[in-house]
């Protein structure tokens, strides 16, 4: 292996502003260089950051890449927390002082205890989605190139609860807003007269997309919600918030279920290889960290969570490549009976 090119297609989860840890993870594995990524499928933040990789590297290789990286969550950072109602940006500096200083002081959040209350429909034409401006900030020639990792970006139709694929020239910014797009916090996003809710309920990430023959046979999953936790969560916010990991879960557990199904009928002799193809999945993942955070820092997007979070995902990425990263192109590191088990 030595002086071979690993490729890999990355898959890259969804969840709010813990798709920080995500960044951290690919700052990592974009110093590896002899780690080419093919392909990525991102639902929600994780199309986000699969969106920004690709700009940045064409702009400006695995360093533009970083920096892009670096530019797209440093602009999350300043929004302060998704769920900014109109009526509250007066309010946007002592807000900030609570989220830092304070956090510990408050048993609520204002923004949780407003979630709860009002919808964003409420506001109606005077509601602005606060990463709007992020996604434009992207250089679409670059993130619907043909050149670079194909990219493929998850939203789910409201109407048939069916996923929608985007990839090369479809991939707009309404498609990336689609796809972040948590309907208890954005308005509904349109395209083409088809309404648009977070791709993390129908796949977060989509795995199929990255069957393509000509993609490589290893993908790494950077997942960021918890398969498990082992406390019962007994608050509004922290309820629902392992509900929608439950349900941003379902969807990949279930194709998880169908590699491993795959992968055993093609070690029993009852499938000759090649007739569908042998993915070898990686993980790259902390639930550690992603049970201890708060379900309300996933819309809380602070410089100090957001640093940290980077911190943790090369550090996750790190022990991969130690662990993990030499059975690229030529076994699974994942342990798939153990998960779905």
């Amino acid at each position: 292996m030595d002086g071979a090119v690993r490729r890999v297609s990355l898959a890259l989860q969804g969840g709010g502003a813990h798709g920080a840890f995500t960044w951290g993870v690919l700052d990592r594995l974009l110093e590896e260089e002899d780690l080419e990524i093919a392909g990525i499928s991102g639902a929600s933040a994780g199309a986000l950051n699969g969106a920004a990789l690709k700009a940045g590297m064409l702009a400006g290789g695995r360093a533009g890449a970083k920096a892009r990286l670096d530019r797209l969550w440093q602009q999350v950072g300043e929004i302060g927390d998704f769920r900014m109602l109109p009526w509250i940006a007066p309010f946007l500096p002592a807000i900030r002082f609570w989220q830092t200083a304070g956090a510990a002081v408050l048993p609520f959040s204002p923004h949780g205890v407003a979630a709860q209350l009002y919808s964003p429909y409420l506001f109606g034409k005077r509601w602005t989605n606060p990463l709007e401006p992020v996604v434009r900030d992207l250089d679409f020639t670059h993130v619907c190139a043909e050149a670079g990792p194909r990219l493929f970006v998850s939203a789910t139709n409201v109407r048939t609860g069916k996923i929608k694929v985007f990839h090369g020239s479809q991939i707009s910014p309404e498609a990336l807003l689609a796809s972040a797009c948590l309907p208890t916090v954005f308005q509904t996003v349109e395209i083409d007269g088809e309404a648009y809710w977070d791709g993390g309920f129908s796949g977060n990430p989509a795995l199929f997309p990255l069957y393509e023959p000509d993609l490589p046979d290893d993908v790494v999953v950077v997942s960021i919600n918890p398969m498990r936790t082992e406390s019962i969560p007994d608050t509004p916010l922290e309820i629902q918030s392992r509900i929608n990991e439950i349900s941003f879960n379902a969807g990949l557990l279930g194709e998880l279920r169908a590699i491993n199904f795959v992968r055993r009928l093609i070690a029993e002799g009852r499938m000759e290889r090649g007739q569908m193809k042998e993915v070898n999945i990686h993980m790259i993942a902390d639930d550690g960290l992603m049970n201890e955070l708060s379900a309300d820092s996933k819309l809380s997007p602070t410089p100090t969570l957001l640093n940290r979070l980077k911190t943790a995902g090369r550090a996750a990425a790190e022990r991969f490549l130690a662990e993990g990263g030499a059975k690229i192109g030529q076994e699974p590191s994942a342990d798939l009976r153990t998960l779905l088990g």
